[in-house]
């Protein structure tokens, strides 16, 4: 399995340049069964990268595009009246789907954004007083333009919390910018090659990465990072039970993806960042910001044994 889990990393780094760490914490993130928020300036290959993966493992594929007047029924869909048989009919919305982009996030109201929360955290949507079931494998990617950027709208903790992981790709290097100036066609080959992966395999490697094994002294290491932002006053609050238990699924298949039926501490310290930066406040005289400094300073000050 992880001689084709490289192959679908090998396939993506083909298309997404330069940024084989940020593809390889996305494939994490689907195998731990979390969802993925992508936030940068527009234009560095955010839909690229969900388009490669969806390609690579073959997973269907849905994009929405957030705006501001964008409603819920758009998201989940809707029942129809049908005069033919007098029936309303249900009329599934693009969140029916293995893969999900949900474009500019940040660029629609709360109430369509939590139209996703249900759907991120139990695989299922409530609609017209009935539950329905998600497809499975099932893995949101969200993208989101800096809260600098007009028109935005700030998700609120309760929705970045649903997210797994925070990455972001930045500006490419140099080499590999011209790369891409020289191989604009290459994303069109994966669109037309056969997945590497099919849709059962994934489900399978998703399981296993739960049977990873975690020692007591790793848990360990874990409770004492989420401790430290329970404890320490740059902290405006601290990590909660869901964000170490998603430290852990990350962990796991870091881990697998590595090809290891344990984890290290080293695999907390390379998924740590993605995980919990978009869950950490520090308090400046400015105000509360998100720090990506703040993840540093766990990583330097908190032993691993």
């Amino acid at each position: 399995m992880q001689a084709l889990l490289e192959r679908c990393l090998e396939a993506i780094n083909q298309v997404v340049l330069g940024k084989p760490q940020q593809v390889r914490l996305a494939l994490t993130c689907l195998l731990a069964k979390g969802h993925l928020l992508l936030e940068d300036l527009p234009g560095m290959g955010k839909t690229t990268l969900s388009h490669a993966l969806a390609d690579a493992l073959g997973l269907s594929y849905q994009r929405i595009q957030f705006t501001s007047d964008l409603l819920p029924g758009d998201i989940l869909g809707t029942a129809i009246f049908e005069q033919q048989s007098s029936t309303f009919v249900f009329h599934p919305g693009p969140i029916f789907a293995e893969l999900v982009l949900a474009d500019e996030i940040n660029r629609a109201t709360p109430k369509s954004q939590s139209a996703l929360l249900e759907a991120m955290e139990e695989g299922q949507v409530s609609i017209e007083g009935e539950t329905r079931p998600l497809p499975e494998p099932f893995f949101v990617i969200a993208t989101q333009n800096p809260s600098s950027q007009s028109g935005t709208f700030p998700l609120p903790e309760s929705q970045l919390d649903r997210f797994l992981m925070r990455i972001s790709l930045g500006y490419p290097a140099a080499e590999a910018e011209k790369k891409l100036l020289q191989q604009s066609g290459q994303r069109r080959q994966l669109q037309q090659a056969e997945p590497l992966l099919s849709a059962e395999q994934l489900r399978l490697a998703q399981q296993q990465v739960q049977q990873v094994q975690a020692s007591d002294a790793l848990l360990d290491y874990i409770l004492r990072l989420v401790n430290a932002t329970r404890t320490q006053p740059q902290f405006t609050f601290g990590l909660s039970p869901r964000a170490s238990l998603a430290l852990l699924s990350a962990a796991k298949a870091w881990a697998y993806l590595a090809g290891r039926a344990y984890v290290i501490p080293e695999d907390v310290q390379q998924v740590l960042p993605a995980v919990v930066g978009h869950r950490l406040q520090e308090q400046t005289a400015q105000g509360q910001l998100q720090g990506g400094a703040l993840t540093q300073h766990l990583l330097t000050t908190v032993p691993a044994l």
